[in-house]
């Protein structure tokens, strides 16, 4: 059972004991640490939050206690309910509200939950912010309303429709190629909210949609993270209703991944591959992922004269950084779509859009289309260490000694070499060094992450 707190909000597992996992004091005590940062902040008297879940069991609880904890402390709340992370980001602009809350931890098991905090952009938080509210929850420097100043609480059950209109709203998506095109595709969405909303998007496209998991129970049938070896049961589907292709989605829906005709992976990395590649058909321009993420985009980027840039890992840094290079589109290698002529976060809505616009302007299978794109292959693993020693030692060594390819140092460390690139990165969380590489085979992306364990062995 635990609780981690971090910049990026608060997770953790429902129960148990008190500062040790999520329970219904620490969600009371982060809610009121974030409404008064916003009290602060803002310097508005008056101020309205935008609230909303996934499917999850806990959901509708956390959800009752983070809404009346605002409300003590005299801030009004838009309670959207069953939602989605980029319904609720848009929520937020399009109602014009201070800030908005989801409640969901993302990809982790049903026992989890987590909120997650917004900016009156609808976006995540900077790492400032989120010191502030880690402080001021740590001091319980709280202030509650008295009665007359109590906020308000309003219920808004329509905003999935409004997600939906808005994705249609796009320039890009062409929405009578989809309908001409007659896909059938099936939807794993792990029965949460994208089980409500991904279909929708469909049935206005014009696209036949056969349910798998979208039941909104918060019951999870497998693992909810979108990863091959938890994708049996669809793409088996997908071959046995001889589909077009699958789409599946994690519980908050702010991640993408594809499923061919075939029953085969298009591969998470490549689903933001896919959409750029078609966005910057129609808009010249940049692009931007993580450090982590596969060169496969930068390949596209350049074949579209367009310049790639890589920030440091986590959605913040890649918005940060394409706002300041003006990209097109963006996003993260775990099938996050950043397109922000729709707004500045990850939405698996935005990207089954694009997509099916990619394949009904190319009118090719899902499977050929991922032919037309470079072939490389990732590795994932890490080296667990005792907490006394200096992980960021041990970086800077690794940067020194590899000097003359000139090591990308923003977070942690990034080698790139002519064929294959390693990525180093130690956990905010525990004494562990992540190790990501990418080569042109899995032999050679797994003999890279082998090498750079042995020269980390050996430093030790």
């Amino acid at each position: 059972m635990t609780l981690i707190k971090s910049i990026s909000g608060i997770r953790g597992t429902i129960g148990g004991i008190v500062n040790e996992n999520l329970t219904p004091i620490n969600a009371v005590k982060f809610a009121a640490a974030y409404g008064m940062w916003l009290k602060e902040s803002s310097g508005s008297k008056s101020l309205t939050i935008v609230l909303g879940r996934d499917a999850r069991i806990s959901g509708e609880m956390i959800s009752n206690l983070v809404a009346n904890t605002l409300i003590g402390l005299g801030i009004n709340v838009i309670d959207i309910g069953l939602s989605t992370t980029p319904t609720v980001e848009i929520a937020v602009t399009l109602d014009s509200a201070d800030g908005g809350i989801i409640i969901t931890a993302s990809h982790n098991p049903k026992q989890w939950n987590a909120l997650k905090l917004l900016n009156n952009r609808g976006e995540f938080l900077n790492a400032e912010a989120g010191e502030k509210i880690l402080k001021i929850a740590e001091d319980e420097n709280f202030l509650f309303a008295e009665v007359d100043a109590l906020g308000k609480y309003e219920k808004k059950e329509d905003y999935i429709n409004r997600h939906i209109e808005e994705v249609l709203k796009l320039a890009v998506v062409d929405i009578e190629a989809i309908k001409k095109s007659n896909f059938k595709v099936v939807v794993d969405a792990v029965n949460s909210t994208g089980g409500i909303a991904i279909p929708a998007l469909l049935e206005k496209l014009g696209v036949e949609c056969i349910k798998l998991y979208c039941d909104p129970t918060g019951h999870f049938p497998h693992n909810p993270e979108p990863l091959k070896e938890h994708l049996t049961d669809i793409s088996e589907w997908v071959v046995t209703e001889k589909a077009d292709f699958g789409i599946v989605v994690d519980p908050d829906v702010d991640r993408l991944a594809i499923i061919c005709e075939d029953g085969s992976m298009f591969g998470e990395e490549y689903t933001l591959v896919a959409c750029a590649d078609y966005v910057l058909g129609k808009t010249k321009g940049d692009t931007v992922s993580n450090l982590s993420s596969s060169r496969a985009l930068r390949d596209v980027t350049i074949k579209h004269g367009g310049k790639y840039e890589a920030s440091a890992v986590g959605e913040v840094n890649v918005v940060e950084l394409m706002k300041a290079t003006n990209a097109v589109i963006g996003g993260e290698g775990n099938g996050g779509i950043i397109y922000p002529a729709s707004h500045y976060g990850r939405d698996s809505l935005v990207g089954v859009a694009l997509f099916l616009s990619h394949l009904a302007s190319l009118k090719i299978s899902c499977k050929t289309l991922r032919k037309t794109y470079p072939e490389y292959f990732m590795s994932k693993s890490k080296i667990e260490l005792t907490p006394r020693i200096d992980v960021d030692a041990i970086l800077r060594k690794i940067a020194e000694k590899f000097i003359k390819e000139k090591p990308n140092c923003i977070d942690g460390v990034k080698i790139d070499f002519e064929e294959q690139w390693i990525h180093l990165r130690k956990s905010n969380t525990e004494p562990i060094i992540r190790i990501y590489t990418e080569s042109i085979s899995q032999e050679k992306a797994d003999k890279l992450a082998q090498e750079f364990i042995t020269i980390i062995t050996d430093l030790l």
